[in-house]
């Protein structure tokens, strides 16, 4: 007779929650939900890195172009001597007259310049009395250079302007105009870029000591 199996112990099911208690954990774990912010605040720096690169590099173009944009020379008169005057009645009324001017040509540049001639021509009351041209030279770049010219005028009629000599004459002061242009080309790298500068003064010439009075230059 065959022996009976041995006895199964078994737990017994809990009964099902009440309704109100069906979601109900014992050990609850609280959650806390955030924005991303990361992603939007790595826009915002990468559109001011932009904007930041992109303000600097137009700053340095503003920067360069005014650094490097060619300009004109300078033109000064130095220095102004009258070396010789005479006033002739016979057989008309003329002029002799010689005028040493020293001229200051300076190169505000980065670059060098090189002027082909220099021209400095006199006048009295808008008429032209005379020319004279001087040979070209070199500037350096943020340099100056020093131009000797001379003024000859050997018998010039006043016909046209015999009474208005003749009342400057009689003040004792003459004025005269002189008018200095240079011409050249800029060496900007492998380019050549003509420039070209005048300045005109007024010069007062006293007649009865034969000095220069004064003199106002301004450039054109």
């Amino acid at each position: 007779m065959a022996s009976p199996p041995p006895p199964a112990y078994y737990t017994p099911i809990p009964p099902p929650p009440p309704a109100d208690t069906a979601f109900y954990d014992p050990d609850p774990q609280f959650y806390i939900l955030l924005p991303l912010y990361h992603r939007r605040r790595h826009r915002l720096l990468r559109r001011l890195t932009r904007c930041v690169l992109f303000s600097s590099a137009f700053l340095l173009v503003v920067t360069a172009a005014f650094l490097l944009w060619p300009s004109d020379p300078r033109l000064q008169i130095s220095r102004a001597t009258l070396e010789h005057l005479r006033v002739r009645t016979k057989p008309s009324l003329s002029l002799d007259l010689s005028l040493a001017l020293t001229i200051q040509v300076r190169n505000p540049d980065f670059f060098s310049l090189r002027y082909d001639s220099l021209f400095v021509s006199i006048r009295y009351r808008g008429r032209e009395l005379g020319v004279v041209d001087s040979s070209g030279g070199f500037v350096k770049a943020r340099g100056s250079s020093y131009v000797d010219a001379t003024l000859q005028l050997d018998g010039v009629e006043f016909l046209m302007d015999f009474f208005s000599l003749v009342e400057d004459l009689s003040k004792g002061v003459i004025p005269f105009e002189t008018v200095t242009e240079v011409r050249g080309d800029l060496g900007l790298l492998v380019f050549h870029v003509p420039i070209k500068a005048t300045v005109s003064c007024e010069v007062y010439v006293n007649t009865n000591n034969q000095t220069i009075e004064r003199q106002n230059c301004y450039p054109e």
